[in-house]
């Protein structure tokens, strides 16, 4: 099988992607690495052993950041060798792309060229906090499955709902979930595994959102009867945690493992880079209504 050749764009205020996203298949310098803005990138990679825990097909070859001496830091710690002046270079030269800055203001204008050369592109969560911002960047995919986008903990074991026994709960009825950090870029790392975890409840029949200070909590009426209670938390401490209640009882579910949700998450991308069968994007895009429709809310 043909070891596919990676490109990685970064980097955004606050996220580390670059970094960790290029170890998982790279592996990493320990020194170099341990000298990152983000102390937590290094702590989790120096619990996997490598080569045997990166993903073995494919090697992030190229790198481009806004700022150079940034994109040659990152170049020494993720092993990566070569960096470009400008992203549009990395085209022709790549076989997909990782664009791994979670602004989704610039999403549109950095994933066009590739989209438009048909290149397979990874874009971090969210790919748009509006519906018809979303559509907009899908209008520009030369085949379906070229984009590829998600939250990592849409992928995490913990939330993986072939491993959770809903069944013993009885009639699901209302799941809880909680975040730290902002609603536009955070809350889809809760939104995109409930959804996952609780399938097809019909549309949104109504929608509760207000926030307080740092704090959003968005209700959500299914058709269904199902209610879903999404709150991010803003810098206010609160454990990354899906509560489960039905009509047996309860389950929580807490989120601990990075590293394999990023792994499982890029290991679904070089999947789909090679069958074109991407994150389904009607589930993108409900994903992002429920991120829309939060955003709507009222102050009290």
């Amino acid at each position: 099988m043909k070891q596919l050749k990676l490109g990685v764009i970064g980097m955004s205020e606050g996220n580390g992607h670059p970094y960790s996203w290029s170890a998982i298949f790279n592996g990493y310098n320990r020194e170099v690495m341990s000298q990152c803005q983000f102390p937590v990138i290094p702590e989790y990679l120096s619990k996997q052993t490598f080569p045997d825990d990166a993903i073995a097909d494919a090697t992030v070859t190229h790198i481009w950041t806004q700022d150079k001496n940034l994109s040659e830091h990152i170049a020494a710690a993720s092993l990566i060798d070569n960096i470009v002046e400008n992203y549009q270079d990395m085209i022709g030269l790549v076989d997909a792309v990782l664009l791994a800055r979670d602004d989704p203001e610039n999403h549109k204008e950095m994933s066009r060229p590739f989209l438009e050369a048909g290149v397979p592109i990874y874009i971090d969560k969210p790919l748009a906090t509006s519906v018809a911002e979303a559509e907009e960047i899908y209008s520009f995919q030369k085949y379906n499955g070229q984009i590829f986008t998600c939250s990592a903990l849409g992928f995490a074991d913990e939330f993986d709902p072939n491993k959770i026994d809903i069944g013993s709960l009885g009639k699901l009825r209302q799941v809880k979930a909680t975040i730290m950090k902002d609603w536009q870029k955070y809350g889809v790392h809760i939104i995109e595994p409930v959804l996952k975890i609780i399938g097809n409840q019909g549309n949104t029949k109504k929608v509760e959102a207000t926030h307080r200070d740092e704090t959003r909590t968005v209700k959500i009426i299914w058709e269904s009867g199902l209610i879903t209670n999404f709150a991010t938390t803003g810098n206010n401490q609160s454990p990354l945690e899906i509560i489960l209640e039905g009509s047996n009882g309860s389950k929580t579910l807490l989120f601990k493992d990075t590293y394999a949700a990023f792994k499982n998450a890029l290991e679904a991308f070089i999947d789909a880079v090679r069958t074109r069968q991407s994150v389904p994007r009607q589930f993108v895009l409900k994903v992002i209504d429920v991120i829309e429709k939060g955003e709507l809310g009222v102050k009290v």
